[in-house]
């Protein structure tokens, strides 16, 4: 049997720089791309679309991303120095727009296609867990709430709101507040969870030291949030605390 043709002709034959995007790239002087830079590229992509991300390491990662924002320069100086400063590829992607313009070499392109990568994994991380059972997809889960919460520079709190069937109805931040303290009120919490009409709560906060101990007051709001939750007959299945060092379960620890 003769092998089909391509579904657009020509593709097959076309040059792999070409499908990869540096079918003409070009210096300001109008001069050729060197083709070192040209070659590393090709090379760079052809691993990638073989191996996946498991196959290159965070700083090619970053370069490919880079590739983009910046189609006429060797961009592996940059991503070594996004990478010294904020430590990872999901830290960076994360980072605050302010830090991100203070690392040389950064400018709009550069923060627009980082933010534009962030918010892929970001929503693409959430369709994994909106509307599902949450109980039986809880890395999933973990995996969501790490990569919405895990950099923040500042303390958040969100509320995942679960029906009946403890399906994931509604995802949403309560509250936003400092490096160590976010203002909670159980009530709003509470009446929120019954305008959804929801049976069952999620907490969840980050704690930007990186550190997910709970504090005193975590401990304290999150036990009035299941005393209102109960005279409501709203289940408060747990409290998620993110830290970079991972999640804690308050459920898991103890604590409830």
């Amino acid at each position: 049997m003769s092998p089909a043709p391509p579904l657009l002709p020509g593709l097959a034959e076309a040059p792999a720089a070409r499908l990869m995007g540096d079918e003409v790239p070009a210096c300001p002087d109008g001069t050729r791309l060197p083709s070192y830079i040209r070659d590393h590229r090709a090379r760079l992509r052809e691993r990638f679309m073989e191996g996946g991300a498991a196959a290159l390491p965070d700083y090619e990662m970053l370069e490919l991303v880079l590739f983009r924002a910046i189609p006429r320069q060797d961009v592996k100086p940059l991503a070594r120095r996004l990478l010294d400063r904020f430590g990872s590829f999901s830290g960076v992607l994360s980072a605050p727009l302010p830090r991100l313009a203070e690392v040389a070499g950064v400018g709009p392109a550069v923060v627009q296609e980082l933010k534009i990568v962030e918010a892929a994994a970001h929503r693409l991380a959430r369709s994994r867990v909106m509307n599902r059972p949450v109980l039986s997809s809880w890395t999933a889960l973990l995996d969501y709430c790490t990569a919405a919460m895990g950099h923040l520079a500042v303390e958040q709190f969100r509320i995942l709101y679960l029906d009946r069937k403890n399906i994931l109805i509604a995802d949403e931040e309560q509250a936003r507040g400092t490096v160590d303290h976010v203002p909670v009120y159980p009530r709003e919490v509470v009446k929120r969870a019954l305008e959804l009409d929801a049976s069952a709560l999620i907490l969840v906060h980050n704690h930007p030291s990186g550190d997910p101990t709970p504090s005193e007051p975590d401990i304290g709001v999150t036990n009035q949030i299941r005393d209102a939750a109960d005279l409501m007959g709203i289940v408060l299945h747990d409290h998620l605390i993110i830290g970079r060092a991972g999640p804690l379960s308050f459920r898991s620890e103890g604590y409830l």
